[in-house]
């Protein structure tokens, strides 16, 4: 598990290496801070295809204020995945628009819940949250079983996603997935050398003990 500033900067920075919420939006709330900008971590629970929350510090996001503007707040995320890539108004309850997707921040009853929106669909949520700061260790036991429970989805099959000056893509166990402009592409991945490729050529990865994607 890691969850301070220094192990989070050699992992992400000097190894090159990815992450999930607790250590990407844990390095990006220090760097924050150390540009004067306050930074209070969040916990979230994010909600399934069914629209069902899961438990408390399933997620870390963050809330992020500007020293010349502290009553202007600012919902912030790196570690998210596909969701909104520019910081959205925390007090506005109207729809907040970005490229063909839109967010909005709906007030229910002690909680705020994040929607998505695609072109004309329907409001989806994504996570649920408050605005109770907190502190690395509040976040120890779920990123415990995010890394080791064989029930938590990033531990089923390898996962790895970045954004792109077009869209986003995706080396999702041998799938990988690409979207450009809007438009998604998907096909499967044919071996172990073609994933090894793809996650050295598109996400400048290169374990030194191989991942061995197609094993029985």
């Amino acid at each position: 598990i890691v969850l301070n500033d220094q192990a989070l900067f050699e992992k992400i920075i000097e190894r090159q290496r990815g992450g999930f919420c607790y250590e990407l939006n844990g390095l990006f709330a220090s760097l924050l801070r150390q540009l004067g900008f306050k930074v209070t971590m969040l916990s979230a629970r994010v909600a399934n295809n069914k629209g069902e929350f899961g438990p408390e510090f399933d997620h870390m996001t963050l809330v992020v204020t500007a020293p010349d503007k502290p009553a202007e707040r600012w919902l912030a995320d790196v570690g998210f995945g596909d969701s909104f890539n520019e910081p959205l108004l925390l007090d506005v309850r109207t729809a907040q628009h970005q490229g063909a997707r839109s967010y909005r921040i709906d007030a229910r009853e002690d909680h705020l819940i994040l929607l998505q929106k695609e072109n004309d669909g329907d409001w989806v949520p994504q996570y649920r949250f408050t605005l109770q700061p907190h502190e690395y260790a509040d976040y120890a036991e779920m990123c415990h079983y995010h890394q080791t429970s064989p029930e938590s989805h990033f531990t089923k099959a390898p996962l790895c996603s970045r954004n792109t000056h077009e869209g986003r893509i995706t080396l999702s166990g041998k799938r990988f997935i690409s979207t450009t402009a809007g438009v998604r592409e998907e096909r499967e991945v044919r071996d172990q050398a073609e994933f090894d490729k793809i996650l050295r050529e598109q996400f400048r990865i290169e374990l030194k003990k191989q991942m061995n994607a197609f094993q029985k």
